[in-house]
């Protein structure tokens, strides 16, 4: 599955920056057209697996980020957003909204002050008036398609508008479409809105340098505010990393040695937003190939299947497989397969997170 993140945040909270840093693309925030790059996501299992089974070339999941270019569209201007910006962050799987906690005279906040928490609700505040007005249209139209309708239509017309009705009341209490409880038929009739509270959504909290010896605390402090369900906070030294990102790996490492750096904030950055969508990873060895394979979890074999080849899928016969503990554990194939722990697997298996799979198949 392809996977593509939006990234959204006021003019001057360093939106720009974080796109640089998450795709090693240098750009600056001028212009309204979005742009576009692509991120490894970065998987310390793959160089264990690459050591037992020796392949020619191991292949990470990428992510496309989309810097929309919302400063440009007067996100904060609590209008809500529409136009292009609106079509853009419709097509995206989830969101990054980077919010400001640096201070920094020679680049002015757009409200006169540095103030975190007011950014965050200023960007939720856009979301949910955007939603509200697609809402209010959709309702609009119900409303006239009512007068005319046949029965059957008419029942599903009202199922619609009670649904709709129901969103729209906890919208106008700010409460986001991902907080909702739905059912499976309350969110097949809204899936196709792509409404943007709906979204997953990561708050990468911009700090300054003097800020990292708090940075944790932050994290805990906006997380037991605003992280829950399909949301998330985290906090990452823009200027910093992107210091970092023009250094070899060996100085990089060393520099944030001296800063009590655990790992590359870009790194978590990436993994953070990964798994707000709800994916597990499983891999493959094909062709002297080592790929990880992104898929919503519970996803059965046979579609698991279908996502490397639809071939795969229409001719699978059975999927060999083992967790990535136990082959890390007994060193190599040969040792997993005498000691049975390869599986033989069907159809309906649910695939977990970092199963090693070969699937058998004939077309």
């Amino acid at each position: 599955m392809s996977i593509d993140i939006g990234i959204i945040g006021l003019a001057a909270s360093g939106r720009s920056t974080i796109f640089n840093i998450l795709t090693g693309i240098k750009t600056d925030s001028t212009g309204q057209a979005p742009h576009i790059g692509v991120a490894k996501v970065p998987d310390s299992r793959l160089q264990a697996l690459a050591d037992i089974l020796r392949p020619k070339r191991v292949v990470l999941t990428e992510v496309q980020f989309t810097d929309i270019g919302a400063s440009a569209g007067g996100l904060g201007s609590s209008r809500g957003i529409g136009g292009q910006l609106l079509a853009e962050l419709s097509n995206v799987d989830a969101l990054i909204a980077v919010a400001r906690a640096f201070s920094d005279e020679s680049v002015p906040h757009v409200e006169g002050s540095v103030d975190t928490e007011r950014d965050i609700a200023a960007i939720g505040l856009e979301l949910c008036i955007s939603d509200l007005a697609i809402l209010e249209r959709r309702l609009d139209r119900i409303k006239e398609s009512l007068k005319g309708a046949k029965p059957p239509e008419h029942q599903h017309l009202l199922r619609e508008q009670e649904i709709l009705l129901g969103i729209k009341s906890n919208l106008e209490k700010d409460v986001p479409i991902r907080q909702l409880t739905l059912s499976p038929d309350e969110a097949r009739v809204i899936a196709g809105y792509q409404f943007l509270t709906a979204k997953p959504i990561l708050v990468a909290v911009n700090i300054g340098e003097e800020q990292l010896s708090r940075a944790a605390s932050l994290e805990e402090r906006l997380g037991s505010q605003y992280a829950g369900a399909k949301c998330g906070v985290v906090t990452i030294c823009g200027k910093l990393e992107m210091e970092l990102a023009q250094l070899d790996e060996a100085a990089a490492e060393e520099f944030r040695a001296e800063y009590n750096l655990a790992e590359s904030g870009r790194d978590r950055l990436i993994q953070r937003s990964y798994q707000l969508l709800g994916l597990i990873s499983f891999f493959t060895v094909v062709s002297d190939e080592v790929k990880v394979w992104p898929i919503p979890e519970g996803t059965d074999a046979l579609r698991a299947a279908g996502k490397i080849h639809s071939d795969m899928e229409r001719g699978f016969i059975r999927a060999e497989v083992i967790g990535y503990d136990d082959l890390v554990g007994c060193g190599r194939l040969a040792e997993a397969r005498k000691r049975g722990l390869l599986r033989l697997e069907g159809k309906n298996y649910r695939v977990r997170e970092g199963d090693v799979i070969t699937f058998l198949f004939n077309v």
